[in-house]
């Protein structure tokens, strides 16, 4: 078997509702995993790709959060209906879906923004 082009982690980490932080919560992550899962076998590529859960991704503010590697593109505020869209304009046809895109001055940044509104 070749290896996989791509690898889909779907975050799945859950905290309290009212956290400040925010999270992907797992009963949501598995409902995102399976339309990410379905999309690829519509497209034909779901022998090549992988959708597989993850634990925290630490970009709690952007959840429901999904990261593509080795591109390493990072989208946030995902929802199920997403999952098509992200499969055939990223996975087959190599575009950024930019009104779901973390841009990289949010990744890991205590500064971003996002964490700021979160925090408030």
């Amino acid at each position: 078997m070749a290896s996989f082009t791509h690898h889909i982690f779907i975050c799945g980490n859950a905290r309290a509702t009212d956290h400040p932080r925010g999270s992907c919560g797992t009963e949501q992550s598995q409902v995102l995993r399976d339309a990410f899962k379905k999309a690829l076998k519509t497209a034909g590529v779901g022998s090549s790709v992988r959708a597989n859960p993850a634990g925290c991704l630490d970009q709690c503010e952007h959840g429901p959060v999904v990261v593509i590697y080795p591109q390493n593109i990072w989208y946030g505020h995902v929802g199920p209906e997403d999952a098509a869209r992200i499969v055939d304009r990223t996975i087959v046809g190599g575009e950024i879906v930019e009104d779901l895109h973390i841009i990289e001055d949010c990744l890991n940044n205590p500064s971003c923004p996002h964490r700021a509104k979160a925090s408030i």
